[in-house]
């Protein structure tokens, strides 16, 4: 039936998801959907009247297995179709009626069965895509809870490749989907390192500048300041990192509406803390005017007298120092050499393979749009930024992309 033939562990997991409800936890890459279609296939043979039903949280992803399914399964054994908000309701309702296997977002679907559009009670299989992502989604919550309502012959398969670490998680996304079996697959398991590639890592250390040394020192002595006020209230102990920085914040919140001063205090103190802990790390890992721009958003909301402990900490001579500072290092066009170094090595690639395709990720857009400005100024190289949507607007722009734009730069990447 398929055009392809399931590997060893898609079929050993295909066994296991047909008699009972499975939540199957397999790395990206590792043919999840391969395993959601030979479980449609199963369940259609069945159940020959009934429907299936596949739901992802993004269009695109909708997309992308309506593709798939549409090349692996033969147009006379089964009617696939998609659905989209762009789609009329009152098509969809037809669509619904005739179709063998339809795919959609949670949205769509909900929608449809509050306004009493169709039932669900002739798909035999819900197939939950991403279903870590089902727990804060009240749309998937709407779409499971009539299904289990309503199906005459349920069966549901959850997939991801990250339910978490937490067990209590794990054990939530088990209850909310009635679980009765966990497959769980790693790049290590057995029956899966025979397909895989080997992967080879190379670290690449990059010397830090005198300049940068100096900038952190300085900042290094704001942050040593605060963190020895906050010890001689006697409100932290032992080592001190973020983590146990934000940890405190959380206690000292508790204590604030109790009108404790020295808690009150101590959430000014840090705050300023974490500020300066966050602007260490992104002058060491990230770009430097990624680093201004953070510096001047602190400017900005003491100028706004957003928070008074913002206002003390732009005061400090040394906060005006290491701007300064910066500064200067902007003005000579300096930039972290992790930039440079990348570009270096991209560079090396394209001389030696010149249709070579390749990913560069990054913790934040702005160094994502510096990297793919330095690249761009390479002979041989195209680079465009990858981010998602942006739920932030500032000064009327978005600093994301719609899903029709990231739809084209992932074809324009293939």
């Amino acid at each position: 039936m398929l055009n392809q033939t399931p590997r060893a562990y898609q079929q050993s997991i295909f066994e296991t998801a047909k008699n009972a409800n499975t939540l199957v936890v397999l790395p990206t890459g590792l043919g999840k959907t391969l395993i959601a279609l030979l479980l449609a296939i199963h369940r259609i043979k069945q159940y020959p009247t009934s429907k299936v039903l596949m739901l992802a949280p993004t269009r695109p992803l909708v997309e992308q297995h309506f593709k798939t399914f549409q090349s692996q399964i033969p147009e006379l054994f089964a009617d696939i179709q998609l659905f989209t908000g762009s789609t009329p309701a009152s098509k969809r309702k037809k669509i619904f009626q005739t179709a063998d296997i339809i795919l959609s977002t949670p949205q769509c679907i909900a929608n449809d069965i509050r306004s009493s559009l169709y039932s669900l009670n002739e798909v035999s299989l819900l197939i939950v895509d991403e279903c870590h992502r089902s727990l804060g989604n009240y749309d998937y919550t709407t779409v499971l809870n009539y299904y289990k309502n309503q199906s005459s012959n349920q069966l549901i398969l959850g997939l991801t490749a990250s339910p978490g670490s937490d067990a209590k998680k794990i054990k939530e996304i088990c209850k909310h989907l009635n679980i009765e079996e966990i497959e769980v697959r790693t790049r290590d398991s057995e029956d899966v390192k025979s397909y895989l590639q080997l992967l080879e890592f190379e670290k690449v250390e990059v010397p830090f500048p005198q300049e940068f040394i100096e900038i952190k020192s300085i900042l290094k002595q704001i942050y040593d300041k605060k963190i020895e006020q906050l010890k001689s209230r006697n409100l932290l102990f032992g080592p001190i990192n973020k983590i146990t920085l934000l940890q405190l914040q959380n206690k000292l919140a508790m204590r604030v509406p109790l009108r404790d001063f020295n808690a009150m205090q101590g959430m000014s103190l840090t705050a300023q803390a974490i500020k300066i802990s966050h602007a260490i790390e992104l002058l060491e890992t990230q770009t430097l005017s990624g680093f201004k721009e953070y510096l001047n958003s602190l400017l900005e909301q003491a100028r706004n007298k957003k928070s008074k402990g913002v206002q003390s900490l732009v005061k400090l001579p040394e906060f005006n120092a290491a701007l300064i500072s910066l500064s200067n290092l902007i003005a000579k066009n300096v930039e972290h050499p992790k930039i440079e170094e990348l570009a270096t090595i991209i560079e090396n690639q394209i001389k030696e393979n010149e249709n070579s395709k390749i990913i560069v990720f990054s913790q934040f857009r702005e160094t994502a749009q510096t990297i793919a400005n330095r690249l761009n100024k390479l002979a041989n190289i195209k680079a465009s930024t990858f981010v998602g949507q942006a739920k932030k607007i500032t000064a009327g722009k978005t600093s994301g992309l719609n899903q029709k734009e990231q739809k084209q730069i992932i074809e324009q990447f293939k």
